[in-house]
């Protein structure tokens, strides 16, 4: 297993023993010098040197004899597995545990609070602004005549 760090968003992931020996052969296959493992967070790819791999995966070459003879394309790294969502039915069926249903049958229905009603929000009349156009164009006139005049000491 290598502990790496990804060189884009600087987090730490892990290349386990299956992944690394499938890269090993596939680079010695294709005869590659690297394998670009990516990132779990930003699924960019770093390259890892076959030097390196090597290193912390020694006897790859007896492991790979010993593997059974599965196609390269069968053989799933941890960055090829997908996730689906689970449909709807599943879900709510996983949400209605019968432990819970045991608990709730137990508690009195009396005290259940009734759900809260929302009630419709009232219109306020919206905030009417002074005409300030006016004052302000007569404050900055008198502002500016009184940068104008020299102070008397």
């Amino acid at each position: 297993m290598i502990n790496l760090r990804c060189l884009y968003c600087q987090t730490p992931f892990t290349v386990g023993r299956a992944e690394m020996l499938t890269a090993l052969i596939t680079m010695d296959e294709k005869h590659q010098n690297h394998y670009d493992a990516h990132c779990p967070r930003c699924r960019r790819a770093n390259s890892i040197s076959r030097q390196r791999m090597e290193l912390f995966f020694p006897n790859w070459r007896e492991a790979a004899k010993n593997l059974p003879a599965v196609p390269a394309d069968d053989v799933a790294t941890s960055t090829d597995l997908k996730t689906e969502p689970l449909p709807k039915s599943v879900k709510s069926a996983a949400g209605k545990s019968p432990a819970k249903k045991t608990v709730a049958s137990k508690k009195a229905p009396a005290e259940k609070k009734p759900a809260a009603t929302k009630k419709p929000a009232e219109k306020k009349p919206a905030a009417k602004k002074p005409a300030a156009s006016k004052t302000s164009t007569t404050k900055s006139a008198s502002k500016s005549t009184e940068k104008k005049t020299p102070k008397k000491k």
